[in-house]
C-alpha cells in the first residue's frame, strides 16, 4: 500500500514550508574562515554552515512534521513535542530502578511486555509524585485506543545514552498508567534512517538495554508504520522531488553570498 494523495501533499507542503522557513530564518554565525572560504567560496561555506545547522535540528523541523503528517491518515490521532503524563507512583519507580538495575549488569534481559506489566501492577500504589517526563516527540493514539509514545532519534544515537532512553521509555508507560491504569500504551524509539545501508542497521549495542522486536524501529520499520507499507519507499522520492523542485531558491539563496 503506497501513500494517499493527501498523505503526499501533507508531507509535501511540510517540506517545503520547512525549508523555506528556515532560509528566511537562517543567521549563519559568524567564523572567519579565511583559507577555507579563498579555497571554496563564500557560497559554498555559507552551504556547508547551513547543512550543518540543518542537520542539528532536522528531527524537529523536518521528521516530526513529516512523521506527524504520515501518520495523522492512519492513526486517530498524531501530535508532536507532548507530554506523558506528571505522576508516576513510588512503587512504579522502585520497581523502574529495578528493572534498570537487573539490565545494566546483565541479570535480566529486555521484555517490554513483562515490564509493561511490572509497572501496570504498581502504577497506582505507594506516594503518588509529581514529576516531569522528557518531552514525547510523537504521540499516536490508534483506532484501537492503543497509545504509542515515540522518541525519535538521530541515526546514530551515542551509545552510552541507551541506558537513559530505555529509563524514559518506562517512565513514560508508568506516567501513562498512573493516570489511566487500564491503558494499552506502547514506547519506544525511532530511528528515521539506517546510515550503514545496505548493511542492516547496527543494534548489538542496544542488544542489552532494548526489546529491539517491541522497542526499536528503524528506517523502513519506522516509517512504514506510519504511513502503511511502502511508506518509506514513496518518502524518499518526495523528499528527491521537493529537492529538485525547490532547487532554484536554493541556489539563489547561496548565490547571494558570493555578492557580498
Amino acid at each position: 500500500m503506497s501513500l494517499t494523495q493527501q498523505q503526499i501533499q501533507q508531507v509535501e507542503t511540510v517540506l517545503r514550508n520547512s525549508l523555506r522557513h528556515k532560509f528566511q530564518n537562517y543567521n549563519p554565525e559568524p567564523a572567519a574562515m579565511p583559507f577555507h572560504t579563498r579555497l571554496l567560496g563564500k557560497d559554498r561555506m555559507a552551504l556547508f554552515s547551513f547543512i550543518h545547522s540543518l542537520n542539528t535540528n532536522f528531527g524537529t523541523s523536518i521528521f516530526e512534521p513529516v512523521a506527524k503528517a504520515l501518520a495523522s491518515s492512519t492513526f486517530a490521532s498524531a501530535e508532536s513535542q507532548q507530554t506523558a503524563g506528571n505522576q508516576i507512583s513510588s512503587e512504579a519507580q522502585r520497581v523502574i530502578q529495578n528493572i534498570m538495575d537487573g539490565l545494566a549488569v546483565a541479570t535480566s534481559t529486555p521484555n517490554k511486555i513483562e515490564e509493561i506489566n511490572a509497572i501496570r501492577a504498581v502504577c497506582q500504589s505507594g506516594e503518588m509524585k509529581t514529576v516531569k517526563p522528557t518531552k514525547v516527540d510523537i504521540k499516536l493514539v490508534g483506532y484501537d485506543g492503543t497509545i504509542y509514545l515515540i522518541d525519535l532519534k538521530t541515526a546514530k544515537p551515542n551509545a552510552g545514552g541507551f541506558k537513559e532512553f530505555k529509563r524514559t521509555l518506562l517512565e513514560w508507560v508508568a506516567t501513562t498508567l498512573a493516570a489511566n491504569p487500564t491503558a494499552n500504551v506502547q514506547t519506544l524509539i525511532a530511528i528515521p534512517y539506517n546510515p550503514y545501508e545496505p548493511q542492516p542497521y547496527n543494534r548489538w549495542t542496544m542488544r542489552g538495554m532494548l526489546d529491539l522486536e517491541n522497542e526499536l524501529k528503524v528506517a523502513a520499520e519506522f516509517w512504514d508504520f506510519l504511513g502503511g507499507e511502502g511508506a518509506y519507499t514513496d518518502l524518499l522520492d518526495i523528499f528527491e522531488r521537493i529537492g529538485i523542485e525547490l532547487r532554484p531558491e536554493i541556489d539563489e539563496y547561496f548565490a547571494r553570498y558570493n555578492r557580498q
